[in-house]
């Protein structure tokens, strides 16, 4: 028996029920027109909002990972909550949705930790939606049976970001791995205010430049909440030889309710390595 982390927000995020919940990722995925994508990836970058919000958004991210498989996926994630540690995992030994149990590489895990001089801390019962918010798309789109590495990351600090990039990249190299960067961009502008910022913040995720991330958010140009794992994920991508981002999809909240004046963007992008 596995130790499960319960899901907090199936039933509210997503749906409680598993064929509700395949049949509307599955919508999201086959719904998502992709360019030709030139090269293996290394990473994808989608939203964490509600299904209903950015789901169409995130199917372009997941739609890339069709016919592929992998053994481990990384999911970086922002942690949203009050905590005075930089990096943060789960204690429990697999994460639960409604579609089934994800199990985390406790070995991968271990790893991390021996390559980082940082600690990850172990919490339980977290509530943080924007790890588990991904799991769902990938257990329809990837169809082995993949082990998970998941990491919050509360610290906004460059240092951290570089010094964890350069760590799961080690771990990473000679593994058949992804990395997924979880983010939403800018929240609660009027939909004009949100495209100019947006589309900032996706340039700046497009220039395979970490650093510029940070100073987008920072000067107030950009934002994305995720901006930290973004960065640690380009940051890993690079030193795995990826040399590409390309931005495949990008919406608001208004785009889905109607109401323009207070909206949340969404992105979706994958970060591919030259063949």
């Amino acid at each position: 028996m596995l130790d499960l982390r319960p899901s907090p927000i199936a039933g509210t995020w997503y749906e409680a029920d598993p064929r509700t919940l395949a049949a509307n990722i599955d919508s999201y995925i086959n719904d998502a027109q992709l360019p030709q994508l030139e090269g293996n990836i290394i990473g994808v970058i989608a939203p964490h909002a509600g299904h209903r919000y950015s789901g169409h958004v995130a199917g372009y991210a997941f739609a890339s990972l069709r016919d592929l498989s992998f053994d481990l996926i990384a999911i970086i994630s922002p942690y949203h909550n009050h905590t005075s540690h930089p990096l943060l995992t789960t204690s429990h030994r697999a994460y639960s949705t409604p579609l089934g149990n994800v199990e985390v590489d406790q070995l991968a895990l271990a790893e991390l930790n021996a390559a980082l001089d940082i600690p990850i801390t172990p919490i339980a019962n977290d509530k943080e939606h924007s790890l588990e918010i991904e799991l769902p798309f990938l257990q329809r789109v990837i169809k082995n049976n993949f082990k998970l590495l998941p990491i919050m990351i509360h610290s906004q600090n460059v240092e951290v970001a570089q010094k964890f990039g350069a760590a799961l990249a080690i771990i990473l190299k000679n593994k058949n791995a992804l990395i997924v960067a979880s983010t939403d961009l800018s929240h609660f502008y009027d939909q004009k205010t949100a495209n100019i910022l947006d589309k900032e913040i996706l340039k700046r995720f497009e220039s395979f430049n970490p650093k510029s991330i940070f100073e987008a958010e920072q000067s107030g140009k950009g934002f994305a909440c995720g901006h930290a794992a973004v960065a640690s994920m380009l940051l890993a991508a690079q030193q795995l030889g990826a040399d590409k981002v390309e931005i495949l999809k990008y919406a608001t909240s208004g785009d889905i309710t109607g109401d323009y004046s207070s909206v949340v963007g969404y992105g979706a992008a994958v970060v591919l390595k030259k063949i």
